[in-house]
């Protein structure tokens, strides 16, 4: 999984999208190991109390919650998906367009 998420966040976020991964309920030590290991540059967010978690309905891992323009949560994937596929491509690009288009 990095290394899809490291090449969706290359090429998407000049254009405005945002990844942050979460680290559920793990120390801070455990996390930054799992970070430098893996040569993450997303940000994460260490979810210490489980309350992000329980927000987003989070009940496996990977889970990636998409959330539009406006703040509000658009979609939910549970497992790995092929966000480099044409048809993940096709999702993030349509994210990506201004509203009204």
């Amino acid at each position: 999984m990095p290394s899809t998420i490291e090449q969706v966040q290359k090429e998407f976020s000049p254009r405005g999208l945002s990844i942050l991964l979460i680290n559920i309920q793990e120390s801070r030590e455990t996390a930054g190991r799992w970070v430098k290991a893996n040569k993450i540059t997303p940000r994460v967010l260490l979810d210490l109390d489980g309350s992000v978690t329980a927000a987003y309905r989070v009940t496996a891992t990977p889970t990636v919650v998409l959330i539009g323009r406006d703040g509000k949560m658009v979609g939910r994937a549970i497992g790995n998906r092929g966000w480099t596929s044409p048809a993940g491509r096709a999702l993030l690009e349509a994210l990506l367009q201004p509203a009204g288009r």
